[in-house]
């Protein structure tokens, strides 16, 4: 049975952090990032195409051929509603009935994963694993350092330090 995990962030911008997570679940057939169209909480991010164009310069970084990004949130969305946990890991289980889905939950989802729609069933109808950082990087941190005018180049890859720099991005 084809084993995938699914790692959704919002990946603005991806990390380390990010990165230490997926290499810690390297052992999983594929690993698909899933990009947050529009954050469940509302949380400010940067338009969903361009986390996208981040995400895939990460990915390109990583070199882990099992590591794909999935678009199934731009798929799913409609106007004015935001894209559920169980909604994306429903959408990939029929695309894959064949394949067994682990939701990956990074530290700052762990503790709210009650808060999740549909947690329980969630719980009963797929793999959850709480995978913690083993490189405390936050995007949080990139994008203060970014904001102060400092170096991100330690905190995180380098074809997103400089997709970043050539959009400028983060920058206010």
């Amino acid at each position: 049975m084809n084993k995938i995990a699914v790692f959704g962030s919002a990946f603005n911008p991806p990390s380390l952090g990010h990165k230490s997570i997926i290499e810690s679940i390297s052992h999983y057939d594929s690993i698909l990032l899933v990009p947050s169209i529009a954050h469940a909480w509302g949380k400010d991010m940067l338009d969903y195409d361009i986390r996208c164009e981040l995400v895939d310069a990460f990915i390109l970084d990583l070199n882990m051929p099992n590591v794909h990004r999935s678009d199934v949130e731009e798929r799913l969305v409609k106007p004015e509603q935001v894209v559920t946990t169980f909604d994306v890991l429903d959408f990939l289980q029929q695309c894959h009935p064949e394949s067994e889905l682990t939701f990956i939950l990074g530290p700052d989802n762990l503790f709210a994963f009650k808060k999740f729609h549909r947690a329980s069933d969630i719980l009963q109808r797929f793999s959850v694993l709480a995978c913690p950082e083993r490189v405390p990087v936050r995007s949080t941190t990139i994008r203060q350092y970014l904001a102060e005018k400092r170096s991100i180049s330690e905190l995180t890859t380098p074809q997103v330090v400089s997709l970043i720099a050539k959009r400028h991005l983060y920058t206010r």
